[in-house]
């Protein structure tokens, strides 16, 4: 058995287009001895548009960029490559792996290429299922300094290599191999033929996946519930009272909270003051900690900003 860590740069990406400049690998033993290392730089046969996500300025690839075009296109590469991914007794992982295996297929369609075949993991999914932590993606960079991995980032050959040192990190931490975690996280490869993509799974990821629609769930009918009240009961608000002529917004996570909300709110009505759910139209915004869109929108608009337990104080009695 052996271990083929990967990571890709690209000179482009768009939609459905991916224009790949390097392929980094690492091949390793079960122990992580390395056996064979290798940046493979290619030409991408286009120009180089390194953008983040929002368009902006992206990341600064430490190369040359003028000397790709001395290097072959993809075609030219894709048998190395191939061999490398679909290899006997190969176990091929990566950092954020989708996104790589992603430009793969993109770059076999480009050129009417047969479709790679291969399974793989990722070294995030493996930390993410150990932390039990599937709300955010951890960077390849946060996870080597969580673990004592050195590297230079952005070289794909570096990133291969810092990625094998994490997953080797990861193994030693459990005390065991990456059929060890595979098995301990009940973790389904991600698998690449006839150029569609399945995405890793576990049990953990499942479990989230389910609590998650569940709170979701339980949010939208909290919400529906506080607007029922809400709707029925602002028409019998006193007129005249010490709130009269005030409108009133909640933060999100107090208006879900119905048993609060719905107390909240009936002293407002008992003071003559009214609710909205826009909070750039109120006078007088409540939350627990100040920050956020609804909030800023409510702030935008001149509105006034009252901590809960204000707001909960002045009520008392009410």
């Amino acid at each position: 058995m052996r271990y083929v860590f990967f990571d890709i740069e690209c000179a482009c990406v768009f939609r459905d287009v991916a224009k790949i400049c390097a392929f980094g690998y690492v091949v390793a033993d079960e122990q992580f001895n390395v056996l064979e290392r290798e940046d493979i730089l290619i030409n991408p046969r286009g120009k180089f548009r390194l953008t983040d996500r929002k368009g902006g300025q992206g990341i600064v690839l430490p190369y040359e960029y003028e000397d790709f075009k001395k290097y072959p296109a993809f075609p030219a590469v894709y048998p190395r490559i191939r061999e490398l991914l679909e290899g006997e007794d190969t176990i091929v992982c990566g950092h954020a792996t989708f996104n790589d295996v992603k430009y793969l297929n993109l770059e076999t369609r480009r050129y009417k290429l047969p479709s790679f075949r291969f399974r793989f993991y990722d070294t995030q999914f493996f930390y993410m299922n150990r932390e039990n932590s599937f709300s955010r993606q951890f960077g390849l960079q946060t996870m080597a300094e969580s673990l004592g991995v050195e590297f230079t980032p952005h070289r794909a050959v570096d990133d291969a290599y810092a990625t094998m040192r994490v997953c080797e990190a990861l193994c030693a931490r459990e005390g065991t191999d990456v059929k060890g975690l595979v098995g301990k996280y009940d973790i389904r490869p991600g698998v690449l033929k006839d150029y569609r993509i399945e995405t890793l799974t576990s049990a953990g990821l499942r479990q989230y996946i389910v609590d998650r629609d569940a709170e979701k769930e339980a949010r939208a009918k909290a919400h529906e519930e506080f607007y029922r009240f809400v709707n029925k009961n602002m028409r019998k608000r006193k007129k005249g009272g010490s709130l009269d002529g005030k409108v009133f917004c909640f933060a999100k996570d107090i208006e879900d909270d119905c048993e609060l909300s719905k107390k909240l709110v009936a002293a407002i009505f008992a003071s003559g003051g009214t609710y909205t759910s826009h909070s750039g139209e109120c006078d007088v915004y409540i939350a627990r900690t100040q920050g956020g869109v609804r909030c800023q929108n409510a702030l935008d608009a001149g509105a006034a900003f009252i901590p809960l337990e204000h707001l909960q104080e002045a009520l008392e009695g009410v």
